[in-house]
């Protein structure tokens, strides 16, 4: 018996996923969380082996509670399932230890198939997230920041905003959105929070302190 937890922020979402599950001899529905935080306390306290994870929740978001979860409970299997599929989404879900991808339109068999062979820690991904990680693999290499690029950076990391950053800089607040849009492109991002994120995790910023 797969015992699985549902994690999703809208309850008529749950409530689709549950009747999807409770006809299945081999997969019990132990139970639900509305956001990542209360996702991790519930996987543990009812010992489930299956996650289903949105992303984008109050509290905390799916990318973060996997994360957790690899480290506090790695026999847990955790698969997404969300309606976003962009680099943002797919890669740092992947990344941080998410067993299978899936979409919110996948259909129901395929849904079922996904949460047993997450079960088995075989890896499953919806063939839109398969597609992009292949592209991700054959892209050429983005070229490196430059040291102005990675003053802005740092200099965002900080929670400085464009004005300050170009009177930190002696630059044009036009420059330093020039910069920004340079980095965001390097970095395959699209936002400021993003580009911090993935200056961290390649290492171009100095390690996090909280």
């Amino acid at each position: 018996m797969i015992r699985l937890l549902i994690v999703d922020d809208h309850p008529i979402v749950r409530d689709g996923l549950r009747a999807a599950f409770e006809a299945e001899p081999d997969i019990d529905v132990a139970g639900e969380a509305a956001n990542g935080r209360e996702g991790i306390e519930r996987a543990a306290a009812l010992d489930v082996d299956v996650v289903l994870m949105d992303l984008r929740m109050p509290e905390m978001d799916g990318v973060s509670a996997i994360t957790a979860l690899r480290h506090s409970h790695p026999r847990i299997k955790t698969l997404v399932l969300t309606t976003f599929d962009g680099d943002s989404d797919v890669l740092p879900a992947i990344e941080a230890g998410a067993t299978g991808y899936l979409l919110k339109d996948a259909p129901t068999d395929e849904l079922l198939r996904a949460v047993r062979a997450a079960a088995a820690g075989e890896p499953v991904l919806s063939p839109s997230v398969a597609g992009r990680l292949m592209g991700q693999v054959r892209r050429p290499v983005k070229a490196a920041l430059t040291d102005r690029e990675l003053q802005v950076l740092a200099l965002v990391a900080d929670g400085a905003s464009n004005r300050q950053a170009a009177v930190k800089l002696f630059i044009s607040e036009a420059s330093i959105k020039t910069h920004l849009l340079h980095i965001y492109d390097k970095l395959g991002v699209r936002d400021r929070a993003a580009a911090v994120g993935e200056g961290y995790r390649r290492g171009l910023l100095g390690s996090r302190t909280s």
